[in-house]
């Protein structure tokens, strides 16, 4: 179900662009003020994105089920899907935990690390997921520099009787596993492409990483990304509403050019 929901937010804000929601701690003079301005980039940018990304940077300081939950139903009402970047990351018995929190908090998905494993690992965060029909995103290979240290590190596949990268093998459990998106750095779009060959547009590719940390928001689309994840780009801007205008609009210059 969430992937459909992804689907119907993108055709009808004709967007690819998910908001990450987040503030560095410096703009955390009052927790009354942060609220006020993660809600004013929502009002502003809400017509042209296809979903919202909330990380620590607010689950910490406003709390899961007090201010986090007032702006997911912000952001509800404004048909956009909202996902957490939790990064789930324990035993199966917490993970249960985080989901059913989560969920109950108003997430539609949650983004997880498949470096636990299934049994008694991420296991219970699907089965949550599905009984609330809600979403789970795995990580297949991370935007920042240090991410070829773990996702990018060989590994041996027993069945395949081969070495392969880590995310290879992340990207073959996250068809294996039934996941609802992966997340790939636009830092690094050989690696959307590659993981894109695997899992056969199947799944779609969220690409976090443009702007501030140096990805290309084309770069990432023509490698085969579905979603573009941007943060700092957008909420550190005076103008946020311009910046997911311009972007939007290079991106469908680029799909006419294609044409």
């Amino acid at each position: 179900m969430f992937k459909l929901k992804m689907e119907e937010a993108a055709e009808k804000k004709d967007s690819k662009i998910v908001l990450a929601l987040d503030f560095p701690y410096s703009s955390l003079n009052s927790q009354e003020n942060l609220f006020n301005k993660a809600h004013k980039i929502i009002e502003d940018v809400y017509p042209y994105i296809c979903a919202v990304k909330i990380n620590h940077h607010l689950v910490l300081p406003l709390g899961t089920f007090q201010g986090v939950k007032k702006l997911i139903e912000i952001i509800h009402e404004k048909d956009l899907p909202v996902m957490m970047d939790c990064k789930a990351n324990d035993i199966g018995a917490t993970n249960r935990v985080i989901a059913e929190y989560y969920y109950a908090a108003g997430f539609d998905a949650i983004i997880a690390n498949p470096f636990v494993g299934w049994d008694e690992g991420l296991k219970p965060i699907f089965e949550v997921s599905k009984k609330m029909h809600r979403g789970v995103i795995l990580l297949a290979y991370m935007s920042h520099r240090g991410a070829k240290e773990g996702y990018g590190q060989l590994i041996y596949d027993k069945e395949k009787d081969e070495k392969i990268a880590q995310y290879i093998s992340f990207a073959r459990k996250a068809l294996n596993w039934g996941a609802d998106g992966v997340v790939v750095g636009a830092t690094v779009p050989e690696k959307i492409r590659e993981i894109n060959e695997i899992l056969e547009d199947k799944i779609p590719i969220y690409s976090p990483g443009i702007g501030a940390q140096g990805g290309k928001a084309i770069s990432a689309i023509n490698a085969g990304a579905n979603y573009l994840i941007v943060g700092r780009s957008i909420t550190l801007d005076k103008n946020p509403q311009k910046i997911v205008k311009i972007l939007n609009k290079k991106l469908k210059n680029e799909s006419s050019l294609e044409r």
